[in-house]
């Protein structure tokens, strides 16, 4: 199966794909607990009973969920402030259904801009500074259609005022997102693992 690699710059994001115990955990937990908080209002609520503990639970499983999936998902949050930007990138099989889902996706979808990345191609950038409603958080979301797969980048930011500081720099981790694969020499049972190069 394709996995992702991509170079985040370590001064400015904190992986927490790989970041098992308590490597990230702080990170992993402000993460968490933003989505967490950003989901609560967008269902009308400000702070649902429990969240905290929810968040420090996700917060140790996420890694452990992540390791599973074996680099078709890789996260990572804003260093300097973790619960201002989470950037997640997955990758998933073309499948007829996720083709139909994201084609029944709302109208404010459709306006998207070309995306250039040196690893993946000319793909599709849809930016949300302002969403309509006010419950809805900015996001950024890229998408790049290999034929075969379908790579997302989404990036929630917890903040209207400051999606403007951070974009450039969710930008240039979506240019670094690469898919790499084992590839099989000949009719020979060994594997060769490429590196990015």
């Amino acid at each position: 199966m394709p996995r992702l690699q991509a170079d985040a710059d370590p001064a400015l994001w904190v992986p927490v794909t790989e970041s098992l115990g308590w490597r990230g955990r702080r990170h992993r937990k402000a993460a968490i607990r933003m989505l967490l908080s950003q989901a609560n209002r967008a269902m009308g609520a400000d702070q649902r009973p429990g969240s905290a503990v929810a968040a420090w639970a996700m917060s140790q499983a996420a890694p452990f969920l992540m390791k599973r999936a074996a680099g078709r998902v890789l996260v990572w949050v804003w260093k300097a402030d973790p619960e201002l930007v989470v950037v997640m990138a997955q990758i998933q099989e073309a499948t007829a259904q996720l083709r139909t889902a994201r084609a029944m996706m709302p109208m404010e979808y459709d306006d998207t801009e070309s995306f250039r990345s040196a690893y993946l191609g000319t793909g599709e950038k849809l930016a949300m500074p302002l969403p309509q409603d006010q419950r809805t958080p900015p996001f950024a979301t890229y998408t790049w259609d290999t034929g075969t797969h379908i790579v997302t980048v989404t990036a929630v930011c917890a903040e209207r005022e400051r999606f403007g500081t951070v974009i450039g720099a969710i930008d240039d981790v979506a240019r670094t997102l690469r898919i790499v694969d084992d590839v099989a020499i000949g009719e020979s049972a060994q594997v060769l693992r490429l590196d990015p190069s």
